[in-house]
């Protein structure tokens, strides 16, 4: 009976927990043949034993790990966003429910999927998120510090670099400006401020070692704006670009492109979605606003007639966001057909999406 079970299995959806995994077998006619909860140590082995067939999981904690497990036993393992899956989930919720519907939307063939990230990359994709968290709690201190002074009448002009250059002078003003007690607060502050840096520091010289050595980081790094921190990351989040088709995918991908709520004949473009992956959108702004900083480049790099144009018609924030688009793009285009930047190759496509 359990040899007839596995070999009518065909698909099957696995809804990932902590300890606890339950899965959904569904048959060629798409009728339930399997309904059962696994606990973590029981999930290789039952698959093991089961002959190659399509299973279906949400990318989520774990998923990219199970995922690897998964097809070194031959299983055709991948892996879908949670909110696609959403859509096929039927009645109340739970977990098998849950699993029920991941096996139907694996079988879709509009589905879109997420590639199986190695280990190297996730390894990378730590670092970064490290530094992301810690880079956040750096910008908490300087604002509290920020704050503390203003609520004493000393307000210091925005920007890291003058915060600590004028803090030392600040703090050995006379008593009547800032308190001994809050000298002392923010003394402890700027210690916390001092470690976080040396930390940061560490974790950038650490992410720009692996993108030295890396030939997709290097390729990216001839992108103008484009240095260790977003490269790394671009290679971390989708590996070679397989994933995506063209560019403008890519770009939909991190929420770079306008909002669509059309209807009828009606094609109404809002702001930008910021769907997708945020601390790379937010990079790639960065990395857009370090272009338009330096107008002396935008020839050299072959932007300065879509830039020229485009600055005659849109605020220079939303110019910051087409541009950044448009690194994007340029972006996927090096590392997923494998060559450097060239700047007389985009000067004719610029010009024409102007």
């Amino acid at each position: 009976m359990a040899e007839t079970l596995k070999t009518a299995v065909a698909v099957i959806g696995v809804d990932i927990g902590k300890n606890s995994f339950h899965v959904v077998g569904l048959d060629r006619r798409g009728a339930i043949v399997l309904r059962q909860k696994w606990s973590r140590g029981q999930v290789e082995s039952r698959f093991a034993n089961m002959p190659p067939c399509l299973i279906g999981m949400e990318a989520c904690v774990g998923a990219h790990h199970l995922s690897r497990k998964l097809k070194a036993l031959g299983h055709d393992a991948r892996l879908m966003p949670a909110k696609y899956v959403r859509p096929y989930s039927k009645g109340q919720k739970n977990d098998f429910r849950d699993a029920e519907a991941i096996a139907e939307a694996v079988q879709r063939p509009t589905m879109r999927f997420v590639a199986t990230k190695t280990v190297d990359q996730l390894d990378l994709q730590a670092l970064h998120r490290v530094r992301e968290r810690l880079v956040s709690q750096r910008t908490g201190i300087v604002n509290q510090i920020r704050a503390f002074l203003l609520e004493r009448g000393v307000a210091v002009r925005q920007g890291l670099r003058f915060l600590r250059t004028e803090l030392p002078r600040i703090l050995a003003a006379p008593s009547d400006v800032v308190s001994p007690g809050m000298v002392r607060i923010i003394e402890d502050l700027a210690g916390d401020w001092h470690r976080l840096d040396e930390r940061i520091e560490g974790l950038s010289g650490e992410i720009e070692a692996i993108a030295r050595q890396d030939a997709g980081c290097e390729r990216l790094m001839s992108v103008p704006g484009i240095g260790p921190i977003i490269s790394s990351a671009m290679v971390a989040a989708i590996g070679a670009g397989d994933a995506f088709s063209k560019g403008r995918d890519f770009a939909a991908w991190l929420g770079l492109v306008p909002k669509q709520i059309s209807t009828g004949d009606r094609t109404i473009l809002g702001k930008i979605s910021k769907r997708g992956n945020r601390y790379l959108r937010v990079l790639f702004v960065q990395a857009a606003w370090a272009v338009l900083i330096k107008p002396k480049t935008w020839e050299r790099h072959g932007f300065k007639p879509w830039l020229e144009a485009a600055k005659k018609r849109l605020h220079y924030n939303v110019l910051a966001i087409a541009l950044a688009n448009k690194l994007a793009r340029i972006a996927w285009s090096v590392l997923a057909r494998g060559r450097t930047f060239e700047a007389r190759k985009i000067d004719e496509a610029t010009v024409q999406t102007a």
